[in-house]
């Protein structure tokens, strides 16, 4: 009777019930028969009533005998002491993630089982099972560990109640292995890697922990999640952020590079306008000590100038009175680097005191490397002429990186540029004469498959200098930068101005800056020298390889290009002269010039002034062009002048440069 209603209550319970008797061999239990189980039993193993009754054990899940399932009964039956299990299933046989309460029962045991899939958030729902699901799709791996406490309360060990699929993957079981097992069974690591402490931490403090364990072996980024729940168990996420740090690090990275590129803009900005404002050999070389050397983060600094077949030392700053000695008159032929650097106008950088010394080795006298372990020698040139060789020292072996070697080069074509105006200066008889000279490249380089020719003719009354100028630049291997300008003025003041202007863009222009950027920055660098004037420019970088150009005008006319019979000015936008606006805005605009075309720069001298309108004068000069030698660019600067171009008498300065394909 008693049995009949404890049956007819558990039929009606909406969790599973099951009822079940010993099965014993010499008085040992070796099984089990099943005797009762409910409807929602039956619903959560999913098989009918009739299916299972009457059967044993084994017989019904043979896939979970050994897992410690069975023995957890036996143990039960035994003691008649009850106990709790979690386990997981996904087998054949049973399915699903169940909480059980075992209990005696007569010659046996009775149990109590819950689906924690369907119960999670209400009974009989599907959102716990969606739930389950959610946490394997948000997580790389989610586990939640119960508490194993001793006599005195302290934790020494965890039981995984759930773990999703990735989390048992990643400790290299199954998902039924894990479950119901305790930490130092499925992650013996976690004790030796200090993991369990953290558990514990978080289990006995309530207080979070969030980390990124970077594990170096396997080249990965973890981000480790602990909280505790409020029941006391502790939740664990864990995902991979590999992938985030290395955009993390790219983005830092290129901060970095930006911020490295910003400080070498304001090295080369600072050392040309305390450069341009010098206008002898003793301030350039002050500049060299107080301003370059710190900008070019050297240890030491010397500045070798050639003298027929020699070089001589002219400044030098924290070097030793041995090295200096050596220095003071060196010959051409000595294979001390800065020798060959004036021969060849090539830089070179030296790492390491052995390649110092592997460099000298054949010299009867080498000069001593003193307390320096790297090297920087940097051509003095100016328009192909090399005045000699920067030398820059360092403490500590380095290497010299891309953009180190072309701000140090940058640097060296600065103080060049003022180096040789100082030295003009110092040597003229006529300022005016001579700084025009100093201003304006003494010839062209030469430039492989380009035939380059340039005039300057003065203002026909002679009596001032202006500010017209030109110049022609190798940028790298078969590209050129190509400028024509006019700064305000016929005075010595003009002319300054022109040549700091000219140094200055052919500093931005050797830094790899674009034709619009080297714009922006001379014209950032004239307003902030409160130079109180503007200048009109033209740039162009030319390919001569590709035929492909990009240019910006800056107040100034067009370049002409002749194809043929055919002249036409390059299509380029007008934009704001140079100081006359705070922020203009320049942009580049690319175009192509055919092989064996002719390419004509100009200032406005040449075709107007107030009685002259320029459409008029831009009408003689494409007339001019269009009927000058094809081949030689000096011949066609020779024909433009002596054919009626522009206005006569002329009231302004002229400059021409001239381009031809070879």
């Amino acid at each position: 009777m008693r049995d009949a209603q404890l049956l007819a209550m558990l039929d009606t319970d909406p969790q599973g019930w099951a009822l079940a008797r010993s099965v014993r061999d010499d008085g040992g239990i070796v099984d089990f028969t099943l005797v009762y189980i409910n409807e929602a039993g039956c619903r959560l193993v999913g098989r009918p009533r009739e299916e299972m009754v009457g059967r044993r054990y084994r017989q019904l899940w043979p896939e979970t005998v050994n897992d410690g399932t069975l023995q957890l009964y036996c143990t039960v039956v035994e003691t008649g002491e009850p106990a709790t299990r979690t386990v997981y299933y996904d087998r054949s046989s049973v399915a699903g993630h169940f909480d059980m309460r075992v209990g005696p029962y007569d010659d046996g045991f009775i149990v109590r089982f819950v689906d924690l899939r369907q119960v999670t958030v209400s009974p009989r729902s599907a959102a716990g099972a969606r739930l389950y699901d959610m946490l394997d799709a948000a997580f790389d791996g989610f586990t939640v560990l119960r508490p194993v406490r001793d006599a005195d309360g302290a934790t020494v060990d965890f039981i995984c109640d759930y773990v999703n699929q990735l989390g048992a993957k990643l400790t290299g079981r199954s998902i039924e292995d894990t479950i119901g097992r305790p930490l130092s069974a499925i992650a013996p690591q976690s004790f030796s890697d200090g993991m369990f402490e953290r558990y514990r931490t978080v289990a006995d403090t309530g207080e979070s922990w969030r980390q990124e364990l970077t594990y170096p072996a396997i080249g990965q980024v973890w981000e480790v999640n602990i909280g505790r729940d409020g029941a006391g168990s502790v939740a664990v996420s864990f995902r991979e952020i590999t992938e985030h740090i290395d955009r993390q690090r790219e983005l830092t990275d290129s901060v970095t590079r930006a911020e490295a590129s910003t400080r070498r803009a304001r090295a080369l900005e600072s050392v040309t306008t305390a450069l341009v404002a010098a206008s002898t050999t003793a301030q350039v070389y002050d500049v060299i000590g107080s301003v370059l050397q710190p900008s070019a983060g050297g240890a030491g600094l010397a500045l070798l100038l050639r003298e027929d077949n020699r070089l001589h030392l002219r400044y030098h700053s924290g070097y030793e009175d041995d090295v200096v000695a050596h220095l003071r008159d060196l010959p051409l032929d000595h294979p001390y680097p800065a020798t060959e650097v004036t021969r060849t106008g090539q830089a070179r950088f030296l790492a390491s005191l052995a390649e110092f010394q592997q460099s000298q080795s054949a010299a009867a006298a080498p000069v001593p490397p003193g307390g320096r372990h790297a090297w920087a020698f940097l051509p003095l040139a100016v328009a192909g002429d090399v005045l000699g060789t920067l030398v820059v020292g360092y403490h500590d072996p380095r290497d010299f990186d891309g953009d180190t070697r072309s701000t140090l080069t940058a640097l060296a074509a600065i103080s060049a540029q003022a180096l040789q105006r100082a030295l003009l200066f110092e040597t003229s008889l006529s300022i005016a004469t001579e700084l025009q000279h100093a201003l304006l490249p003494a010839r062209l380089p030469t430039v492989p498959g380009l035939r380059s020719a340039a005039r300057y003719l003065p203002w026909t009354r002679g009596a001032e200098v202006g500010g017209d100028w030109y110049d022609l630049t190798r940028l790298r291997d078969g590209v050129v930068g190509v400028v024509v300008g006019d700064v305000a003025g016929h005075n010595t003041a003009a002319a300054a101005v022109m040549g700091q202007v000219r140094d200055a863009m052919r500093a931005y222009a050797l830094e790899g800056h674009s034709p619009a950027e080297v714009m922006r920055l001379t014209n950032d660098l004239v307003r902030r020298m409160r130079l109180d004037t503007i200048a009109t420019c033209c740039y162009l970088e030319l390919d001569i390889t590709t035929g492909r150009g990009a240019g910006v005008l800056a107040g100034h006319p067009p370049p002409l290009v002749r194809d043929g019979d055919t002249v036409h000015p390059l299509p380029l936008p007008a934009a704001p002269p140079l100081g006359a606006l705070e922020s203009p805005s320049y942009s580049d605009t690319s175009f192509g010039y055919p092989p064996a075309a002719t390419l004509l720069l100009y200032t406005d001298g040449l075709v107007e002034d107030r009685r002259h309108p320029i459409d008029l004068g831009l009408g003689e000069l494409c007339a001019a062009l269009r009927t000058a030698p094809a081949s030689d660019p000096g011949d066609v600067l020779d024909h433009i002048l002596a054919s009626n171009v522009g206005p006569r008498t002329r009231r302004d300065d002229i400059a021409l440069l001239c381009l031809v394909n070879a």
